[in-house]
C-alpha cells in the first residue's frame, strides 16, 4: 500500500466512524427514527454492516495483493491466540444482551431502549465494553500484513473514540448508576488486582 491508499482507507474509516457514531442513540422520535420509525435500530445495523462492508472494500483495493508479513511461529500462535479469546469473549459477552433488544427486533415491536437495564454483571462486572474488548483481541490478532495492521490501527481508534460517545449516552440514560458503575469498572481491560 503506497500514501495514497494508506490515506484513502484512513478516510473510509473515519466516514464510518463519523456516520456510525453519529446516527447511534436513535430513537423511534429523532435521529434514524425520523426516516425508519420503530425500524430505525434495524436500520442502523444494517447501515454499519454496509458500511464496514465498504471500508473492507476499499481497504481489499488498497491492498491488493500485497504478501504478508514474515513473523516467528511464536508470533503467529499468540495471534491465533488472540484470535481465539475475541471469538470466546465476544460470545460470552453477547449472551449478557437481549438479542432482540442489540438486533433492532424489540423496538421493531415497539419495545424501546429506555425498557433496556443496564448490563453490569457477567463480564461486565470486570469490563465496561467486554465487546469492545473481543473487537481488539479480533482485529490485533488478524495482523499478518500491512492492510491487516492498517485495519487494527483505524479499527482501534474508533473503538476508543466511539466508546466516549457510547458512554455519553448511557449517562444520560442510566444517570448516577452508570456514573457509578464507570468508577468502580475499566473500559476495556479487567484490573489483574
Amino acid at each position: 500500500m503506497n500514501l495514497v491508499d494508506h490515506i484513502l482507507y484512513a478516510g473510509a474509516w473515519v466516514a464510518f466512524g463519523l456516520s456510525h457514531s453519529l446516527t447511534a442513540g436513535a430513537g423511534p422520535k429523532r435521529g434514524l427514527g425520523h426516516l425508519f420509525g420503530r425500524a430505525h435500530r434495524l436500520a442502523y445495523n444494517g447501515l454499519a454492516a454496509l458500511q464496514i462492508a465498504l471500508v473492507m472494500s476499499v481497504g481489499a483495493w488498497a491492498a491488493r495483493g500485497e504478501p504478508p508479513f514474515s513473523m516467528p511461529q511464536w508470533l503467529v500462535l499468540l495471534r491465533w491466540g488472540m484470535i481465539l479469546g475475541g471469538l470466546v469473549l465476544g460470545t460470552v459477552a453477547l449472551r449478557a444482551y437481549d438479542f432482540g433488544a442489540f438486533a433492532g427486533l424489540a423496538q421493531f415491536r415497539g419495545e424501546e431502549d429506555a425498557t433496556q437495564p443496564l448490563v453490569s454483571d457477567g463480564l461486565h462486572r470486570h469490563m465496561r465494553h467486554p465487546l469492545y474488548t473481543a473487537a481488539l483481541l479480533l482485529l490485533w490478532g488478524r495482523v499478518d500484513g500491512e492492510l491487516a495492521l492498517a485495519t487494527a490501527i483505524w479499527g482501534s481508534l474508533y473503538l476508543a473514540i466511539g466508546s466516549h460517545y457510547e458512554e455519553r449516552r448511557l449517562m444520560v440514560r442510566y444517570g448516577e448508576t452508570y456514573s457509578r458503575y464507570r468508577a468502580i469498572t475499566p473500559r476495556f481491560f479487567p484490573r489483574l488486582f
